[in-house]
């Protein structure tokens, strides 16, 4: 991954879809459940042909769409895509909080936090 590319998307405000919202099942594994709002950014595609996904930080309630500022990449090391880190709160989440609240879908996968 290209150093560049995190730096033009850290602190940039993007709106989407919220397609897993908190307290949801995963589509293909009932059995874990969304602890925040997951989601997409809308037009914009990913390396895997897909909508850009986002993790949803700063509210504790189901959303159906967002804005917010790019605040961290998580790079999966081992897949072809990485996840965009968006809060929408306006707060700098440290890393270790990030990855606390993403663990419960990236600890199937090897990955870096990039900022």
């Amino acid at each position: 991954m290209k150093r560049e590319y995190v730096k033009t998307i850290i602190g940039a405000v993007v709106t989407g879809t919220v397609d897993r919202p908190l307290g949801s099942a995963h589509p293909n594994y009932p059995d874990m459940i969304y602890p925040i709002n997951y989601g997409y950014v809308d037009g914009i595609f990913a390396a895997d042909g897909e909508e850009q996904d986002v993790y949803i930080l700063g509210v504790d309630e189901p959303l159906k769409t967002f804005t917010g500022k790019v605040i961290a990449v998580y790079h999966r090391t081992n897949d072809i895509e990485d996840k965009w880190i968006v809060s929408v709160d306006g707060k700098d989440y440290s890393d270790e909080e990030i990855l606390k609240r993403i663990e419960f879908q990236e600890k199937y996968y090897e990955g870096i936090l990039l900022r």
